[in-house]
């Protein structure tokens, strides 16, 4: 009777442990998808998640990383079932209307503190409000730089980079005659989204615009021509390399690293990985950095154009976790994390470049000397592609115009008559 009494016991002690254990404090998942290209790198990401989780272990964050590309499908896709497959999204500032008016993610105003409108800069706040209210935590301000290999400049003869975008196909031109290489120019004009960052920088730069007053297309017009019949140009002529109507902007990076084109449109993470990182560059303390050059008939009147690449990160509208969720993305949005992990992106808080936080901000990345006055310099003249709720299927119409006119299937003015059509379509005029 003992031996079944104690039996008995531990049994009952046992229950009473797993019990214990089971009752344990439950982790609340918030699961994220973000792109998986410029801005922090995944190493980067995950070490932000691992040291929330630390300091929150209440919580547990499971990131998603895809190619740009395929960040916005993914998520609207996830967004049909009943409980969906994100609690937090990185959302692209031309993604955001569409989000708005569809319902999908989360009105944060009431969580913006004052600290964080007086810190962040204006125009981070500008990229996820719509219509007086808060939708997202602004996360990267980011605009694209011409990136340039200082030592093929000096042996060709050139003292400095090219300040109008005619100046830089003499220069590409002078490289390939001296036989230093077969193609200077390089770009990423694959049908998709970066061929647009492109062509944006490219139709401000030459005075152009998207939508007129009247909000309809006006890219077809001069302006726009004479910047598609530019681009075709560089490809007749020889100087832009072929493989760029095929490329994304990680291909435009490697190129250049390998020391196969002088110059190079991206980004600013690439200048950190360019110049510095021996494992994948060729070129590492060659790359030299400036403002996008803008057309001839603009100079004197526009010192650069560039285009807009600003994102926020939002919580989901039908999270089950919203709190837990918001209380991630504060966390990966915040200054010191943001200085900290600055390696390959800058902070969105303007008080990150005032005073000893600039002396902190450019100890944190080996570029910082270059690449924080370099943003400065350059983000103001960062045009936005245009902000209507049709932008993702209008912005497939002028992919495919532009694809047609560099492979030679249409003239530019054809293409582009037929994309403003299509856009006219969409807006309902």
């Amino acid at each position: 009777m003992r031996t079944i009494n104690k039996i008995a016991l531990l049994a009952i002690a046992l229950v009473l442990v797993v019990g214990a254990v089971g009752c344990g404090p439950k982790k609340t998942l918030v699961r994220a998808i973000t792109m998986d290209q410029a801005a922090m790198t995944v190493d980067e990401m995950n070490s932000i998640a691992a040291e929330f989780m630390a300091a929150n272990p209440d919580i547990q964050v499971k990131i998603t990383y895809v190619p740009y590309e395929s960040v916005r499908d993914k998520f609207v896709t996830s967004m049909a079932a009943a409980k969906p497959a994100y609690d937090v999204i990185m959302v692209d500032v031309i993604w955001y209307d569409e989000f708005v008016k569809a319902g999908y993610l989360a009105d944060i105003t009431d969580k913006i503190t004052p600290e964080m409108r007086q810190g962040i800069f204006p125009a981070g706040f500008n990229v996820v409000t719509r219509n007086g209210k808060v939708y997202g935590m602004p996360w990267l301000l980011d605009t694209k730089y011409l990136f340039y290999n200082q030592d093929v400049l000096q042996q060709a003869g050139f003292s400095e980079p090219p300040k109008t975008w005619e100046e830089m196909v003499t220069q590409s031109k002078a490289i390939k005659e001296q036989g230093m290489m077969e193609y200077p120019l390089v770009w990423s004009w694959q049908q998709n989204e970066s061929a647009i960052c492109d062509f944006t920088a490219l139709l401000f730069g030459n005075g152009g615009k998207f939508l007129d007053d009247n909000g309809k297309p006006a890219f077809n017009d001069e302006k726009g021509v004479a910047v598609l019949t530019w681009m075709k140009q560089t490809l007749d002529d020889g100087v832009t390399n072929p493989a760029s109507v095929t490329g994304k902007e990680a291909d435009v990076q490697d190129n250049f690293s390998q020391g196969k084109s002088a110059f190079m449109l991206n980004w600013l993470s690439a200048f950190d990985v360019t110049n510095y990182d021996t494992t994948v560059s060729s070129v590492t303390g060659k790359v030299g950095m400036t403002t996008l050059p803008v057309f001839a008939s603009m100079a004197g009147t526009l010192k650069s154009a560039s285009v807009d690449g600003s994102t926020g990160f939002s919580v989901t509208a039908t999270s089950p976790n919203i709190d837990a969720a918001y209380k991630w993305l504060e966390y990966l949005t915040s200054e010191p994390v943001q200085v900290k992990y600055s390696a390959h992106m800058l902070p969105v808080w303007q008080t990150a470049f005032q005073g000893e936080n600039l002396t902190k901000l450019v100890a944190a990345t080996k570029g910082g000397a270059i690449t924080a006055p370099m943003f400065a310099e350059q983000f103001p003249y960062a045009n936005l592609r245009p902000l209507v709720p049709y932008y993702a299927e209008a912005s497939v119409a002028l992919q495919v115009a532009l694809q047609d006119v560099l492979t030679g299937n249409k003239t530019p003015q054809e293409a582009l008559d037929a994309a403003a059509a299509k856009w006219l379509e969409l807006a309902g005029q």
